[in-house]
């Protein structure tokens, strides 16, 4: 078992990784740990948990801008914002359900360390969309600071995007400067009944290419929808289209919407409060959460022979109208889909434990090429496998100078996105 190194502040990151570099020690940068199952199952001597880097340093709403340390839990932030009535605008996912931990324990480091973002992500964009600034230690125990509290405030690299999605294989964060939006006064879902994998990507496109202002639009089949309450009753394949505003605007947009649908299958709506919850579960891909009957899988980190029981989950990123050929591709061997972003995000629960990675990437390149994620395997899957898409050598190389210029000891993470990076 790895030794835990809990810093307190900034200087302690600096001086935990200062360590680390002396003694050529590697470190897993970590928050919470809720989300230590992704990536690739890697071995370091200790592990940087940042999650005693904790507070809100700045919130003006304003000005619609947030800072806060690295380990402040994202369910405090939302609550915060949330009584201003605001939020945050990509609808960053949490990862409990489907991992097998406590939900709403990640961190906003965690969050913009792994770039997460929900069904709002093709309107409102991905978490590094909403990076304003930063402050993070580097490998080579260097602290730094980038960006800062407005949106146009870089000049040269902009390191807060730059560095959001490196799973904490470039530098530690210690604080996150975030953009907020005003939250919607209220929302409904229209849903079509009953349609399959490639008429629902149909529809998709079509309602979130008018000019109905659609903010989500994810597609169930019957036997994924029957794992979320608020549409399970309807015992058939959903389609979902969320509008989101003042009422009389919903209202306006949601006839027009059914005069455009009503020919493609039955019609049906949530309201506000079913509309909610049927979101958070497309989120967070309940259907396919870590099955209660396994019990909880102990505290973060612990992996054991929990992941081992668990059926492989994959996120896959095509193009919207290709989602439905990965799904039928994988249905031919047991797997499940789940399709959000108008079809562009396709979730796959594979038939057992074994991610089959040669299948998966085989259906994406046979769909037209995208990138296939696993996102629930056992340790050892996870460490045999690729587990993020393969790099191209262009891109390999682009990603090998920035582990060098960054963190040329290898020591922050070392693997956890790719073997020698």
């Amino acid at each position: 078992m790895s030794e835990r190194l809990c810093p307190r502040d900034e200087a302690d990151v600096v001086e935990a990784v200062r360590w680390a570099v002396a003694n050529e020690r590697t470190l897993d940068v970590a928050g919470s740990g809720s989300k230590s199952s992704l990536g690739r199952h890697i071995q370091t001597d200790a592990t940087l948990e940042l999650k005693g880097l904790t507070g809100v340093t700045l919130y003006e709403p304003e000005e619609l801008v947030l800072s806060a340390r690295a380990g402040t839990s994202v369910a405090e932030i939302e609550a915060l914002v949330a009584a201003s009535r605001q939020m945050l605008a990509f609808e960053p996912m949490d990862f409990g359900p489907l991992l097998g931990v406590a939900s709403g324990g990640g961190t906003l480091g965690g969050l913009i360390a792994c770039n997460l973002a929900g069904p709002r992500r093709p309107s409102a964009g991905a978490a590094r969309d909403h990076a304003l600034g930063l402050r993070a230690v580097s490998g080579r125990a260097e602290a730094f600071k980038a960006g800062g509290r407005v949106v146009k405030n870089v000049t040269g690299y902009d390191l807060p995007r730059g560095l959001s999605g490196s799973y904490g294989t470039l530098a530690a964060f210690t604080e996150l400067t975030i953009k907020v939006l005003p939250r919607p006064e209220t929302v409904e879902t229209l849903l079509v009944l009953g349609l399959d994998d490639a008429a629902a990507a149909g529809v998709m496109s079509s309602a979130v290419g008018s000019y109905y202002d659609v903010s989500g639009a994810a597609h169930l089949p019957a036997e994924v929808a029957a794992h979320i309450p608020a549409v399970a009753r309807a015992g058939m394949a959903v389609t979902a289209l969320r509008l989101e505003g003042v009422q009389p605007s919903i209202l306006h947009r949601r006839g027009k919407l059914e005069a455009m649908l009503r020919a493609h299958g039955t019609l049906s709506f949530l309201d506000a409060d079913a509309s909610r919850a049927f979101w958070q579960a497309v989120r967070d891909v309940e259907p396919f959460a870590a099955p209660e009957n396994l019990g909880p899988r102990g505290k973060p980190g612990d992996e054991g022979a929990y992941l081992e029981n668990l059926k492989a989950v994959w996120r896959v990123s095509v193009a919207p109208m290709a989602g439905p050929s990965i799904g039928a591709a994988l249905r031919e061997m047991g797997a499940m889909s789940l399709y959000d972003w108008a079809g562009g995000l396709v979730w796959v629960q594979m038939p057992g434990t074994e991610p089959l990675t040669a299948r998966v990437r085989a259906a994406v390149t046979d769909a037209g090429g995208g990138h296939a994620t696993l996102i629930r395997a056992s340790a050892a899957a996870r460490a045999g496998e690729e587990v993020f898409q393969p790099l191209d050598a262009l891109t390999g190389g682009l990603i090998a100078r920035m582990k060098d210029g960054f963190d040329p000891g290898r020591v922050l993470s070392p693997g956890r996105m790719y073997a020698g990076v």
